[in-house]
């Protein structure tokens, strides 16, 4: 076990811990109750419950596989996992994703709120299945381009949490729960394409 998992930095110890506690926080409306743990959307329980649960319930699914893919250790000694986790992963964007997006349109928190969280919505579903779609046709380098696209809009579920108090505090609530709705994910998503790029502009070492 040692051995797969390798030694980890202080970035991937943040990126699993942040991930697995955010979502297995996210699950506390099964103990509180949605009107306690989530007020400001308590309301799309009653306007639409298939799509609010299929939300909330998946999306930390894919929040706590995430980490998973990216663990070099697994996809070098269990292939066959990390294939499976993806698919996983893959489905519970799709089902939490369209869920998202139908909130999204129902939201009461305004037009800025509804598309930053709709765009957020229609990104993610987009990156996961290209990223999924280049996996299938064995182009490696593109899925997981692609894949980090996809996980740093996923990211999104634990940015919203950290900012989220901050913004209330200075902003109010309605204030602070339409800028989250962008400010959860475009830094995320900016940041993901400036680590492509520096990436891609690295020099390639040629054998000798």
């Amino acid at each position: 076990m040692i051995s797969i998992l390798g030694r980890l930095n202080w970035w991937q110890i943040f990126l699993w811990g942040s991930c697995l506690l955010i979502a297995l926080g996210s699950w506390r409306f099964l103990v509180l109750g949605v009107e306690v743990s989530m007020p400001f959307v308590a309301y799309h329980l009653e306007q639409r419950p298939l799509w609010f649960f299929a939300h909330v319930g998946l999306a930390p699914v894919a929040l706590a596989l995430m980490p998973f893919q990216f663990w070099q250790g697994l996809r070098q000694r269990a292939l066959t996992w990390h294939r499976w986790i993806g698919r996983a992963y893959g489905a519970a964007v799709l089902v939490s994703g369209l869920g998202g997006l139908l909130m999204a349109l129902g939201s009461n928190s305004g037009a800025l709120a509804a598309w930053g969280f709709g765009l957020l919505a229609v990104f993610w579903l987009g990156t996961t299945a290209i990223g999924i779609w280049h996996a299938l046709r064995g182009r490696i380098a593109d899925h997981r381009r692609w894949m980090i696209r996809s996980a740093a809009l996923t990211f999104a579920a634990v940015t919203l949490r950290l900012y989220l108090p901050l913004l209330f505090a200075t902003l109010g609530e309605q204030a602070g729960y339409v800028l989250v709705s962008w400010a959860c994910w475009v830094p995320n998503l900016l940041v993901a394409e400036w680590m492509l790029r520096r990436q891609s502009k690295r020099p390639t070492v040629q054998p000798a």
